[in-house]
């Protein structure tokens, strides 16, 4: 998907219905989502206009509804939903990066093509405080847009803003994962599954933690060098360090927050890395700061990623033959009952939307 793309000759994308948009209305909540007809959007100069065709929830998605980040969240009237996969329909005049007729991912983080982060490549995140993917048509800046593995369907490719991005950054781009490595990853949900993936294929060993006899067996068989229940074994800290040799384990991929570090800290080996991605526990700390220092452990935040990130992923992606690990699919007019299946947990993968 690397070769050179020439342009399709279609005519600009039009509806005799007027676009299908879900919007968070009124006020932050479940109850305010409303499907809604909104005008079809018209790319400018240097935008492409994507006809969506698929979407996937990540747990930020629930959290942007009800305001979890306050002011920062964004303003209402706001299309949720950060990613999506679709068609390039129209290009506005100057357009160069893609063509018509081009499957494109929106980037998750629209203003972040490389380099270090700071607040202007930050901020400008799809489903708030910018418009997100649950929308039947959508304009993009061209550089907020990247072709995606013709080999992935709609519904898979769908899953590499966020999730797949997320795990990347955390293993490949800051972690600098190679061959031989032990890796620690909790859960089964979607960042996770990306993390085990991308772990087996560099050539890591890598254990996963789960409350699920049945998602610990379904993480053996997507390559999960050892599995461990840590409802029946709470202090899983000190079994995680025996399955690295007792030195302790090199990488770990941290999504619990405030009650799982304390056991990450007694897991990772001296000068080890702890990638912190999500916060499901809470967001107030309770770990032994002291560890951190004295052990010269590694604490890395990561917020999904850069443009360039994304491409690299996707050229790992396609060499490999990685699949996105999909739990369900719900058809687009289902968005608030899928919503509701985040904070159940039952997922194993990603759930996702098809237009």
């Amino acid at each position: 998907f690397w070769s050179i793309q020439f342009p399709v000759e279609t005519a600009p994308f039009s509806s005799k219905d007027p676009m299908k948009a879900y919007q968070i209305r009124n006020e932050w909540s479940l109850e305010n989502l409303q499907l809604v007809d909104l005008p079809d959007p018209v790319p400018g100069p240097g935008e492409v206009q994507v006809e969506i065709k698929a979407a996937s929830l990540n747990y930020r998605d629930l959290f942007v509804v009800r305001r979890g980040y306050g002011s920062k969240t964004g303003t209402l009237p706001l299309i949720p939903v950060s990613d999506g996969v679709g068609i390039v329909k129209a290009t506005g005049s100057g357009v160069k990066r893609v063509s018509e007729g081009d499957r494109v991912c929106p980037l998750f983080m629209q203003n972040w093509i490389s380099g270090l982060p700071n607040s202007e490549r930050l901020t400008h995140t799809l489903g708030g405080p910018i418009d997100g993917t649950m929308a039947e048509i959508r304009c993009f800046p061209e550089e907020g847009v990247s072709r995606i593995p013709q080999e992935l369907s709609d519904l898979e490719a769908s899953t590499l803003p966020c999730a797949a991005l997320t795990a990347w950054s955390a293993l490949i781009e800051e972690g600098r994962l190679k061959s031989g490595d032990s890796v620690l990853i909790q859960g089964t949900g979607g960042v996770s599954l990306f993390a085990l993936q991308f772990a087996k294929m560099v050539g890591a060993r890598a254990m996963v933690i789960s409350g699920s006899e049945e998602k610990m067996q379904r993480a053996r068989d997507l390559g999960a060098d050892e599995v461990l229940n840590y409802r029946e074994n709470p202090e899983w800290g000190k079994q995680v360090r025996e399955f690295s040799g007792g030195e302790g384990i090199d990488h770990i991929v941290e999504v619990g927050g405030p009650e799982t570090l304390p056991q990450s800290l007694r897991a990772i080996r001296p000068g080890g890395t702890i990638s912190m991605i999500g916060v499901l526990s809470g967001p107030e700390m309770k770990a032994q700061l002291g560890l951190i220092v004295t052990r010269q452990v590694r604490l890395q935040g990561i917020t999904v990623g850069h443009r360039d990130g994304f491409e690299a992923m996707c050229r790992g992606i396609q060499a490999s033959g990685i699949k996105p690990v999909v739990d369900r699919v719900l058809p687009f007019d289902k968005l608030l009952e899928a919503m509701e299946l985040l904070p159940q947990g039952r997922h194993f993968g990603k759930i996702c939307l098809e237009f």
